[in-house]
């Protein structure tokens, strides 16, 4: 009790003080982790299995990290946030149209799924659908920044449809439904380096959509 207390401490200094080859180190380490989360399932993924990928015995791993929950929340923490702060941001512009924002939100999406990779997925993979039932201050924060993220979709897709551009027959949320469940899918099947690039993927999801919710009315 007495050790683990005292790796407790030396972590949080460690953390604190911030220094380049502890970070490198607990980058290092989060990367074998998420790795191993893709690999085997984030539920069978022990620590020990973390420290052996990592090259590193199990007591040198608690160093940098203090439990495998901690190591999953770092990789998965901020690139939410940015998608978050990307979409409200095309909200605010006033020189692009509900599709075309959505188009780059879209491949935007797609992109931070490629360079994030396996990140993002082992989220979608093993814990996106339990988060809504914790009530942890990170499960808070991951619900509340998904529900942003959402707003901004169903948004824009509600201002096509006022402005004609998109079809009224299809309800907005299931419209924005279809765009997610494109998307969390993409786990299953893609990988960076294939044939197929992010960019290419978004550009196929926006036609197989915007095809499907164009208006009848638009030429």
């Amino acid at each position: 009790m007495e050790e683990g207390s005292n790796i407790s401490r030396r972590r949080r200094t460690a953390l604190t003080e911030g220094s380049a080859d502890y970070k490198l180190k607990r980058d290092e380490i989060v990367q074998a982790a998420v790795k191993l989360f893709k690999e085997k399932g984030y539920k069978s993924t022990t620590l020990s299995d973390i420290a052996k990928r990592a090259g590193l015995d199990r007591a040198t791993v608690y160093y940098y990290v203090g439990s495998k929950e901690e190591l999953f929340h770092e990789a998965v923490k901020g690139i939410l946030d940015e998608n978050v702060i990307e979409a409200e941001r095309l909200l605010r512009v006033t020189t692009m149209g509900p599709r075309e924002k959505l188009e780059r939100l879209i491949e935007r999406l797609m992109t931070s799924y490629e360079e994030n990779y396996p990140h993002v997925y082992v989220y979608i993979q093993e814990e996106m659908f339990e988060v809504e039932g914790e009530r942890t201050p990170w499960a808070k924060q991951m619900v509340r920044q998904t529900r942003r993220f959402e707003s901004a979709v169903s948004t824009l897709l509600d201002q096509g449809v006022t402005q004609g551009i998109f079809r009224d027959d299809i309800p907005v949320r299931l419209a924005a439904n279809a765009i997610f469940g494109m998307f969390n899918w993409t786990h299953r099947w893609f990988k960076p380096g294939g044939k197929q690039t992010a960019r290419h993927v978004a550009s196929a999801f926006c036609k197989i959509f915007f095809d499907g919710m164009q208006d009848a009315k638009q030429p």
